[in-house]
């Protein structure tokens, strides 16, 4: 047999390999699927939470991360989107690497709702923010005003980004200066009182937009 003759030989082989090999990850799946059930979204600790701790934005992505896993290994109760943790409290210490159940999480103490005078469906969420300067020059005071919140996304071409109003007359229940200190074009942590469709947004947004700013609302 010539040189090419068996070149070719060899490239038949490893191409019936190859489907041989696909077959049988494709029957194993299948099997597993049928044994364990489908996969289903979970919520995972990459990290330990302590008691008493608030799950903010930071948490999201960081400390809480997704993971697909059997159905019949998932728990009863467990969490299937970062979102639904938010705002809310850890009852006990939780290790890493463990699944986010919701018996394991509780509203924030009542002392602490009665003080930021939140409506039932809002929570409260800390973002990153810029042009917050003159709030914080107010001090203590701006706390417990409502604030505007814009965004400025990307471009996408030439022009320059959208910006629009994503959460209007949101409570502000807190401010503080970034690790750069006030001045301008600094951030700073904004503890905003938001609905849950609010705060996946502005989640999105400290990610993927240009600019996130708060602004004393009408």
């Amino acid at each position: 047999m010539s040189g090419r003759g068996r070149a070719l030989g060899f490239l038949l082989l490893a191409l019936a390999a190859a489907v041989a090999a696909a077959a049988i990850a494709d029957g194993y799946g299948a099997r597993v699927a049928q044994g364990y059930g489908p996969l289903r979204p979970v919520v995972v600790l990459d990290a330990g939470l302590r008691a008493g701790a608030r799950i903010g934005s930071r948490e999201v992505g960081k400390v809480l991360t997704m993971r697909r896993v059997p159905g019949r290994f998932v728990p009863p109760g467990a969490l299937a989107s970062p979102a639904e943790a938010l705002g809310l409290v850890v009852r006990t210490a939780l290790p890493a690497g463990s699944y986010l159940i919701a018996a394991q999480l509780g509203p924030p103490p009542r002392s602490g709702t009665r003080a930021t005078g939140l409506a039932g469906d809002r929570r409260p969420v800390e973002i990153s923010v810029s042009g917050a300067g003159a709030l914080l020059a107010a001090g203590p005071a701006s706390a417990g005003a409502k604030v505007d919140v814009v965004v400025t996304s990307e471009p996408d071409g030439p022009g320059p980004g959208r910006t629009y109003v994503a959460a209007a007359g949101v409570p502000l229940l807190a401010l503080r200066s970034g690790p750069e200190g006030p001045g301008p074009g600094d951030t700073a942590a904004a503890a905003l009182g938001l609905t849950r469709r609010q705060a996946l947004h502005l989640i999105a947004a400290e990610s993927f937009a240009r600019r996130v700013t708060v602004l004393p609302g009408g």
